[in-house]
């Protein structure tokens, strides 16, 4: 009994630090709302209960880390807004913890920190029009922007983590960026299942992250991409040295008003590159066979603050990024 109660004790003390950390990132942010900053969030449901697939009742609590649970699937109302946040002055994304793993993006009409705030109230308010911003991406069955799955290429398709033995996620806020780890245990495609862990980098500047991918065992397939949209044509970019590239689109492909406009790029190394596919839904850039794979992804919306307002200046900032990347190979 005195066991039990010193466990219980410990998880106690384990989840007032967390609460704390994340409550002491908030407050120093918000204190100079101004400032430049990085963000990284994680909340979850507690005092409710599973009711199959999905959770019912509990208030929303952020935490650091979390295994997500068998019951666990998409829109359970367990997790805020369905997956870890990414935020900076400039914009903020999302990736759903759940078998879809696609990476959707929060415009922001606002430079101050919003991700907090976001989703208490469910997962359909975002989806409009508020004054900090909202969710401006149709991900639909795809990948999104920038996240990773495999290329099925006998069925032309991107497989997401629709079987996997375990995914567990932690966000860290550190002083000049702030990540996600997630790490899938056991991603059955086809053929061996493998360990993958991502890891996913906001910085306090710009619109981009970084993404880190490393697997226990080479895959081929490996993949990440853009969804793509009916008439909105897809561009190509590469360095001077032919070390980077990027592909991306720019146009009217937001959940915002119509002549609302979006550019959304994914870079990648060359050399790390095998082939580039147009499925049915997504821009798809495919890695060769490999065991770890990092690359970048950024959308950039018009309506965000003092922003990229145009066609032209969003691709002269994407060459602008790919001249730095051809001579530092990182942004």
């Amino acid at each position: 009994m005195k066991l039990n109660l010193f466990k219980i004790a410990i998880a106690g003390a384990f989840i007032s630090a967390n609460l704390s950390a994340q409550t002491s990132v908030i407050e120093t942010i918000k204190k100079t709302p101004k400032a430049p900053f990085s963000y990284a969030e994680l909340s979850v449901k507690e005092g409710g209960k599973w009711e199959g697939s999905q959770y019912i009742g509990g208030t929303f609590k952020n935490i650091q880390e979390l295994t997500i649970p068998e019951a666990h699937t998409d829109h359970s109302s367990y997790i805020r807004y369905e997956g870890i946040g990414l935020e900076n002055n400039q914009v903020g994304y999302r990736l759903y913890l759940d078998w879809r793993n696609a990476t959707d993006i929060f415009g922001k009409k606002v430079t101050g920190l919003v991700l907090p705030e976001v989703g208490q109230d469910g997962f359909e308010s975002y989806h409009h029009d508020a004054p900090w911003g909202q969710d401006i991406l149709k991900s639909g069955r795809t990948i999104g922007i920038g996240s990773y799955g495999r290329y099925d290429e006998q069925n032309d398709y991107v497989e997401t983590f629709k079987i996997v033995k375990s995914t567990a996620a932690k966000v860290i806020n550190e002083k000049n960026q702030s990540y996600a780890l997630i790490t899938y245990k056991g991603w059955k495609t086809w053929g061996n299942a493998v360990d993958l862990q991502s890891k996913l980098t906001i910085f306090p500047k710009d619109r981009f992250v970084k993404v880190d991918l490393n697997l226990n065992n080479s895959l081929s397939g490996l993949c990440t991409g853009i969804v793509a949209f009916k008439d909105i044509p897809m561009k190509q970019g590469i360095s001077k040295n032919k070390k980077w590239a990027y592909i991306a689109t720019y146009g009217q492909q937001t959940l915002a008003k119509k002549e609302d406009n979006l550019g959304m790029a994914v870079f990648y190394p060359l050399e790390s590159f095998d082939k580039y596919v147009k499925t049915k839904s997504t821009h798809t850039i495919v890695f060769k066979k490999t065991k770890n794979v990092s690359y970048y992804f950024l959308g950039a919306w018009s309506q965000e603050p003092n922003g990229l307002t145009t066609e032209e200046s969003f691709y002269h900032d994407l060459d602008k990024k790919l001249d730095i990347l051809d001579k530092t190979h990182q942004l």
